[in-house]
């Protein structure tokens, strides 16, 4: 499938509705053979950049590429791209191996051909055997992979996914999402992912590129977004974060003494300036005790889930919220807690 391989370029695109802007002068890059995910609130701009991608809207301002093509002013039936929608949007009276020939058949290839295409990306996605079956015979999750069977079958530049798991239930979207993964590394396809999932996003993706209001908040891996996310807005909404004020007491080369509390921590300033900051604390990166240094609390509410314990926990510096594993020990709502912080998972949110 060599021409899966191209990259994806916006060049300060803007999209607007007469007085609405949708997408506000975006750039990225999507390199060739990667999966990179839009991520963000309902509203941000994410579905309508993947519209603009697929050519379902065109640009206000700015330019689209694929590989070295200029595509901004190419309807979609012209951008060599395939879309798989949340909905699947399968024919209900035609079987599976009608569904994914569909589209070689509208091109003007010979039934034969179609269906010989049509059997080998079912075959792909590991639906051999059900090529006679109607959609309403299958599970959500087998739905999803002749979908992407249809999609694949015309071995598209770029293939795109609209919120592709919204419609399954937690176990299966875990299952199916890492379906979609290993189906995208083992072929090397180019592929933009929306979703605002941010835990599939962090399971999927190269790179996950953050949007708010129209605009790009922050672009990097999975693991840069996590650790050290770039602003508020992002330490907020990927994953689970405290987010505290401290007073940043003095700076020495790439780190600062900061002050939490009655305790201090060492940290990078990430170039912040003395005085008054916020620091982003993940819930894991923090662990409860009885004796020894750091910063006193009282335990308010406990809960067992299972693989994790979540515990709200009363500070000089607000409540925080923290997680341990589930088999670890319980401390009960009313005991008096010390609270020690990790190497990792601290960090200085740059102003």
């Amino acid at each position: 499938m060599a021409k899966t391989k191209a990259p994806v370029e916006f060049r300060n695109v803007s999209k607007r509705y007469g007085a609405v802007t949708a997408v506000d002068d975006v750039s990225f890059r999507i390199a060739p053979g990667t999966l990179v995910t839009l991520l963000g609130p309902s509203g941000c701009g994410k579905t309508t950049t993947l519209r603009l991608i697929a050519g379902l809207e065109m640009a206000s301002e700015g330019r689209i590429f694929i590989g070295d093509e200029d595509v901004t002013a190419l309807s979609a039936a012209d951008r060599d791209v395939s879309m798989v929608f949340q909905s699947y949007a399968l024919f209900p009276h035609m079987s599976v191996l009608e569904n994914v020939a569909y589209g070689p058949s509208v091109q003007g290839y010979k039934k034969a051909d179609a269906e010989a295409m049509a059997a080998e990306k079912i075959n792909l996605v590991g639906l051999s055997g059900l090529e006679k079956r109607a959609p309403s015979e299958l599970s959500g999750g087998q739905q999803q992979r002749v979908a992407v069977a249809r999609a694949l079958v015309l071995e598209p530049k770029v293939l795109l996914f609209d919120e592709p798991l919204s419609n399954l239930d937690a176990k299966l979207r875990r299952r199916v999402r890492e379906d979609i993964r290993q189906l995208q590394s083992d072929l090397a396809l180019t592929v933009a992912y929306v979703t605002h999932d941010q835990e599939e996003a962090l399971a999927v993706s190269d790179e996950i590129i953050v949007m708010s209001n129209a605009k790009i908040a922050q672009i990097g891996s999975p693991h840069e977004l996590y650790e050290e996310p770039s602003n508020l807005f992002v330490a907020d909404f990927i994953g689970d974060a405290n987010i505290v004020d401290a007073t940043l007491l003095a700076r020495d080369g790439a780190f600062g003494q900061v002050q939490l509390g009655e305790t201090t921590l060492r940290l990078p300033h990430r170039g912040a300036q003395t005085g008054r900051i916020k620091i982003a604390a993940r819930p894991d990166a923090m662990t409860l005790t009885t004796t020894g240094e750091g910063l006193a609390g009282t335990v308010k509410k406990t809960s067992y889930l299972g693989k994790v314990r979540e515990y709200s926990v009363r500070t000089a510096i607000g409540d925080l919220f923290i997680t341990a594993p589930g088999r670890s020990e319980e401390f009960k709502p009313n005991t008096d807690v010390v609270i020690r912080f990790a190497d990792s998972g601290i960090v200085v949110l740059p102003s």
